[in-house]
C-alpha cells in the first residue's frame, strides 16, 4: 500500500500515451501507470486486448481511450497524438513499448532484406515517429517524459539476432540525440533495457532450446536463469517499475540513459 500511495503522488492526473499497451510487459506498464494516477491513451493495432486493458485502467479510477495506431505509419501516429490532445488537452508522458523480435537464428548473411526492414520499421522507426509527434508539444509546454523500451541486445552484439540488435542499437542513437535536443526544454528522454522477460516470448525461446538440444523445459529455463547474476528472469512488473521511475519527477535529473532491467545479465 505504501508503494502504491507513493506512485499515486508521482503521476496523478498526468496524461500518458502507451504504445503496445496490452500484452506482456506492455500490460504491466499500462496498469502501473494507472495505479500511479495517470490517464492513458492506449495505442495499438490489435484492439480487442487494448479495450480489455482499458477497462482495467478505468476500474482503477483513471480515464482511458483506445487508439488504432500502426507506429510505422506517420499518418496514424500523428492522428493518434492529435486525438489524445483533443481528449485530454496535453501529453505529459510517452512510453514506447510496441516492438517485435525479428528473425531468431539466421546469421547476418542469411537474414533477408525484408526481415531486416520489418524489424527496423517497428523497433526503430516506430519509436522515432512517436517521439517526433510528441516532442513539439512537450517543448511547447516545457515539460515531458519519454520512456522507450529497448533491450540488452542493444547494448551488446548477439549472434543470430543481428537485425533485432541493430534495431535496438539504432534506437539508442535516437534517444541520445533527442535527449540532447529536448533537454533545454525540460524534457527527459530515456531507455529501459529489459533482458529476457517472463511471458509468451520467453516460453517460446525455452521451448526452442529444449527441442534443439533434447533437454527439458526446466533445464532450458535454468540455462537462462544462470546467465543472470540474480539467478532469476525479469517479469513485466520489474520493467514497469523502471518505467514509472523514468516517467516521474524522481528522475528529473536523468536523461539520455540506458537502464538495464536484466538481473545482472549485462555487467
Amino acid at each position: 500500500m505504501a508503494a502504491d500511495a507513493a506512485h499515486k503522488r508521482d503521476l496523478e492526473d498526468k496524461i500518458a500515451i502507451v504504445t503496445g499497451p496490452a500484452k506482456g510487459m506492455g500490460r504491466a506498464v499500462t496498469l502501473a501507470l494507472a495505479r500511479a494516477g495517470a490517464h492513458l491513451a492506449l495505442a495499438g493495432r490489435d484492439l480487442a486486448p487494448v479495450h480489455a486493458v482499458a477497462d482495467e485502467v478505468k476500474s482503477l479510477g483513471c480515464r482511458a481511450i483506445v487508439l488504432r495506431c500502426d507506429v510505422t505509419s506517420p499518418g496514424e501516429v500523428d492522428a493518434a497524438v492529435k486525438t489524445t490532445v483533443a481528449e485530454f488537452g496535453r501529453v505529459d508522458i510517452l512510453v514506447n513499448v510496441a516492438g517485435g523480435s525479428g528473425p531468431v537464428g539466421p546469421s547476418t548473411w542469411e537474414t533477408t532484406p525484408a526481415e531486416f526492414d520489418d524489424i527496423i520499421a517497428i523497433n526503430t522507426k516506430g519509436c522515432f515517429l512517436m517521439i517526433r509527434a510528441v516532442l513539439p508539444l512537450m517543448i511547447g509546454q516545457r515539460s515531458g517524459k519519454i520512456v522507450n523500451v529497448g533491450g540488452t541486445f542493444g547494448l551488446r552484439g548477439q549472434a543470430g539476432r543481428m537485425a533485432y540488435s541493430a534495431s535496438k542499437w539504432g534506437l539508442r542513437g535516437i534517444i541520445k540525440s533527442a535527449a540532447l535536443e529536448a533537454g533545454p526544454y525540460n524534457v527527459n528522454v530515456n531507455n529501459v533495457c529489459p533482458g529476457m522477460v517472463i511471458g509468451d516470448r520467453f516460453d517460446r525461446v525455452c521451448a526452442e532450446r529444449s527441442k534443439r538440444l533434447g533437454i527439458t523445459l526446466d533445464e532450458a529455463r535454468k540455462f537462462y536463469e544462470n546467465q543472470y547474476a540474480l539467478r532469476r528472469i525479469s517479469d513485466g512488473e520489474d520493467v514497469a517499475e523502471a518505467v514509472l521511475f523514468l516517467a516521474s519527477e524522481r528522475s528529473r535529473q536523468i536523461t539520455g540513459i540506458d537502464l538495464p532491467v536484466d538481473g545482472g545479465s549485462f555487467i
